[in-house]
């Protein structure tokens, strides 16, 4: 992982970095937001949203905390991939601001109207793809441009999900739509960093076999999902959505299978990285029986297994890894990071498990407190590194 370089500034700690605010923020976000859908689920609780409780429940997860750490991931990785200085100080602000502001507008959006609440929540994603797509044309970094085609993809999720709330009263193709682009840019991140840091550990720690490198299986694999999750979002209950995404599973459980994922065991950090991708496959599959044999297996079942399996699981681990690598710790996962491991992974497994048992609502009570713990418990074991300088900037300015 490089070494982040910065540009002196007035500005404090936390804006000198996009993981920095972004994942902060993210984390309290996920944390509230599903401690306060149980109770508004249920009718306890109601906001000032045009949005359903269901339909701000998946709003708020897919473009509140999702877009807050897909954004702190890309401002942090870009620099690494141009080699130019990252987006801070200012131009971070009014990021920040930009996405707290849509927060807010969705929450209030019947007091304000559907239309403004929209423009301001689509205004974040839209300067996320024109700060992405500036820095990675001024560094010229020309293959990195593919990651902005599911983030692009993302911004047109939540422009479709505003349209069809406030026109068909509910979401639907949106919603799958935001999921799918944020699992393909799972496959293609993860593909890269899973992989990377597996084939790292392994030379230093335990020499055989390694991770195969990407190939043309990995990008056929990557092209198939794109296929497959595109059918799922438009056309989810046809015979041949369901054949493709059986056909997906079935490659991304034999790329994942590629990485000797099985050798690093004795490294929570990168072990939980394979653990999580695993979701993609299993969510992939029970997407596709759904089709078949909808009154055994739910299509909501696939959806929480790619979403708080694969996704939630894959950015809470990439977090953590970036918190520590960026803030000059070392890469090792202490027992109350593993516990947060523990606590998301377990999250996604109750919370398939409920979908399979809709009668046993304690299933779905355990994995919203496993969520929330797991999401506190990142906020409180890494928001003071995030918030304060890098170690050695600290250590230097101190000397």
């Amino acid at each position: 992982m490089a070494i982040p370089r910065t540009r002196p500034s007035a500005y404090p700690a936390i804006l000198s970095y996009g993981f920095r605010p972004f994942f902060l923020l993210g984390s309290l976000q996920a944390s509230a937001a599903i401690l306060f859908w149980l109770p508004l689920y249920y009718g306890k609780l109601s906001t000032l949203s045009e949005f359903s409780p269901v339909d701000w429940h998946i709003h708020e997860l897919l473009f509140g905390y999702l877009t807050a750490v897909v954004t702190g991931f890309l401002l942090t990785a870009i620099p690494n991939w141009t080699g130019r200085l990252p987006v801070q100080g200012f131009r971070l602000m009014v990021l920040v601001l930009l996405w707290t502001a849509g927060r807010l507008a969705v929450f209030i959006s019947a007091e304000i109207g559907w239309l403004a609440s929209a423009a301001i929540d689509c205004s974040f994603l839209l300067a996320v793809v024109a700060a992405a797509a500036t820095e990675i044309f001024a560094g010229k970094n020309w293959r990195n441009l593919k990651v902005l085609l599911p983030v692009t993809t993302l911004l047109a999720a939540n422009v479709i999900f505003h349209a069809e709330a406030h026109y068909q009263g509910v979401s639907d193709i949106s919603r799958r739509l935001g999921l799918g682009a944020v699992v393909l840019l799972i496959m293609i991140i993860g593909g890269r960093i899973i992989p990377s840091f597996t084939r790292n550990w392994l030379v230093r720690k335990n020499p055989g076999r390694l991770p195969a490198p990407f190939d043309r299986f990995d990008a056929a694999t990557i092209a198939l999902s794109a296929v497959a999750l595109a059918a799922w979002a438009f056309w989810p209950y046809e015979t041949a959505t369901g054949v493709l995404l059986a056909a997906s599973a079935t490659v991304n459980l034999v790329r994942l299978g590629r990485w000797a994922g099985d050798r690093t065991w004795s490294d929570p950090l990168v072990l939980v990285l394979h653990v999580a991708f695993a979701f993609v496959p299993v969510g992939l599959l029970l997407a596709g029986l759904a089709v078949f044999v909808p009154e055994t297996i739910p299509a909501v079942a696939g959806i929480h297994a790619l979403s708080v399996g694969a996704v939630a699981c894959m950015t809470l681990a990439v977090m953590i890894r970036a918190t520590l690598g960026h803030t000059g710790r070392e890469l090792k996962a202490s027992g109350a990071t593993c516990a947060v491991f523990a606590a998301i992974i377990s999250a996604a497994i109750f919370r398939v498990a409920a979908a399979m048992a809709p009668s046993t609502p304690i299933l779905l009570y355990v994995s919203a407190a496993l969520w929330a713990a797991g999401f506190t418990g990142y906020a409180v074991l890494f928001g003071g590194m995030l918030v304060k300088p890098r170690l050695q900037a600290r250590d230097k300015h101190a000397s």
